[in-house]
């Protein structure tokens, strides 16, 4: 039974994908316009934030849309097949879960953060227009 449920599932999502990814690429928010300085601290600040997703898990694409939105350059790793990029989100955050955000801070430590409107929310607080000081 397990295997029938199993077969469903990834039948479906092979199927509608596609039109899943096609949704989101056609109705991409304009992103945050800041002055050159604000954006380049936006841009250093991000590079210590890894987003684990799946590219076609629904609460994924709202992280990644709220990303867009605010114009945050910040690395995507698919964590769905097997390999480096799910192994490295098991071991440092505790599960195999998406939408997931690795935020390292300046002394090296990580904290993750699941949950799409977590991460909305860490993100607004952290990078809306009035929060970025030039």
């Amino acid at each position: 039974m397990k295997f029938l449920i199993r077969s469903f599932f990834r039948t479906l999502r092979v199927v509608l994908g596609p039109v899943i990814l096609l949704k989101e690429r056609l109705s991409r928010p304009a992103g945050l316009v800041r002055a050159q300085a604000a954006q380049d601290i936006v841009n250093k600040q991000c590079e210590s934030l890894v987003f684990y997703h799946y590219k076609t898990c629904p609460f994924c694409m709202k992280v990644r849309r709220e990303m867009r939105r605010l114009s945050l350059p910040i690395q995507h790793l698919d964590a769905q097949p097997e390999g480096r990029n799910r192994e490295a989100l098991k071991q440092g955050g505790g599960l195999a879960k998406v939408p997931c955000l690795k935020v390292t801070d300046a002394g090296g430590s990580s904290h993750w953060l699941y949950d799409s409107d977590k991460i909305m929310v860490y993100l607004r607080d952290r990078f809306s227009d009035k929060s970025v000081a030039v």
